[in-house]
């Protein structure tokens, strides 16, 4: 790689002196021919000052001290030039007297860009993503902050020594230090990913220390209701009037895919009449902003009129904290004697298994979810023994010539 022709070289300002008759004393810095200039904050007399060096003469102590600090300046610039060389390439001149004037530093740490990142992103809350997600990134934010601090001592470094070992070590520490599942400390691994897409974007160039990070999710059985288990849920009678609540607010999820936070911002606004004459949920999902809508089937409709007394604030359903339903939701698991873990994510599970196990085509069930991509759906409308059974049934229908023919005497 061939190098830029660098230079830097000082002079004095002689047309703007100060009262006590010294005048500053400017430092430039070329690079192939490109100029910056910028001031040394050291000033002197001119009478003291040699132009053809480009520095201080005389033999006194403060002379002497004087260069010492002009060499320092010299050896800082070349030490820029040199690093940013290494990791881009080329140089500009404004890059190394940002560096020299503290800009640059404070601009490459990993929290400056992740306070950047963050900020921008808290814009996007309530238009195309939630709170709940701008949280998690604030929360990986702190993670690392607290890594740097027990690891480093710091709260802060430049960016550019974020490497691929440090990544390791992050990970490592959230599954030791902060019990993180693999999945949940790989999706705090996607934030730290993100902020450095940001910086990239930015206009930064470096060797990114995720090109040889492998996000490595493991697939895990998403839990759900068959449709048995929601009839077991529908026919159950609670002496609670707090369970009945529950169960009934569980179910409608179940059978309209409403996720919680869907479900929490439900009025009637969002009850419409569609083409077809039924009445349909119409809104866009409060986590991606995509719109959605879902037909009212039988059951979730006559959930609604039983609390329609209920509508004093607008809200639709007797809606409690997400937390406080997960608890009820085990507690109602057991009374009913399902062995499954249940909380208000598994009835969007159970809608997705339940419409696919019902034949309905995976492509509408998306639509019905909100989702833009079928990947998405598959990870919560799995093909199950139960779809493969009625599948094969029907493939058996079309296929074998005579039901009634005893097949074996043909093997």
């Amino acid at each position: 790689m061939k190098r830029s022709t660098f230079r830097i070289l000082f002079y004095i300002k002689r047309s703007d002196p100060k009262k006590n008759g010294n005048v500053m004393i400017i430092g430039r810095i070329t690079i192939d021919g490109e100029r910056a200039q910028f001031s040394t904050k050291l000033e002197i007399h001119p009478d003291k000052w040699d132009n053809k060096l480009g520095r201080a003469k005389g033999n006194t102590a403060s002379i002497a001290s004087l260069n010492r600090m002009l060499d320092a300046i010299r050896a800082k610039a070349s030490l820029h030039y040199n690093r940013l060389m290494d990791d881009n390439g080329y140089v500009l001149p404004d890059k190394i007297k940002n560096a020299l004037l503290g800009f640059e530093e404070k601009g490459k740490t990993i929290m400056f860009y992740f306070d950047k990142f963050n900020a921008q992103y808290k814009l996007k809350v309530g238009t195309m993503v939630t709170r709940t997600t701008y949280l998690r990134y604030e929360l990986a934010k702190k993670r690392l902050t607290d890594f740097l601090k027990k690891n480093k001592g710091v709260e802060d470094i430049p960016f550019v020594e974020i490497n691929t070992i440090f990544l390791q070590d992050f990970y490592l520490y959230l599954r030791n230090t902060h019990k993180s599942g693999n999945n949940n400390a790989m999706k705090m691994m996607q934030h730290i990913r993100a902020v450095f897409n940001y910086i990239k974007n930015s206009g930064e160039t470096f060797i990114d220390p995720f090109a040889n990070f492998k996000m490595n999710f493991e697939s895990k059985e998403r839990s759900y209701l068959t449709k048995e288990e929601l009839e077991v849920l529908y026919n159950k009678k609670f002496g609670s009037e707090r369970l009945e609540r529950v169960r009934d607010v569980f179910l409608f999820c179940s059978y309209t895919g409403l996720s919680y936070s869907d479900l929490n911002n439900l009025t009637k606004e969002e009850i419409k009449t569609g083409i077809d004459g039924n009445l349909w949920i119409m809104d866009t999902r409060d986590k991606t902003g995509v719109p959605y809508k879902v037909r009212l089937l039988d059951i979730p409709a006559a959930i609604l009129k039983k609390y329609d007394y209920l509508q004093e604030d607008g809200k639709l359903l007797p809606v409690i904290s997400n937390q406080k339903m997960n608890e009820y939701l085990y507690e109602i698991a057991t009374v009913c004697g399902i062995h499954k873990k249940i909380t208000c994510h598994v009835a969007r599970h159970s809608f997705a298994t339940l419409c696919l196990t019902e034949g309905m085509p995976i492509e509408s069930i998306s639509k019905l979810l909100g989702h833009t991509k079928i990947k998405t759906t598959q990870i919560y409308a799995r093909i199950i023994d139960q779809k493969l059974s009625n599948d094969m049934n029907l493939l058996a229908e079309k296929l074998n010539p005579n039901k009634d023919k005893n097949l074996r005497q043909i093997i």
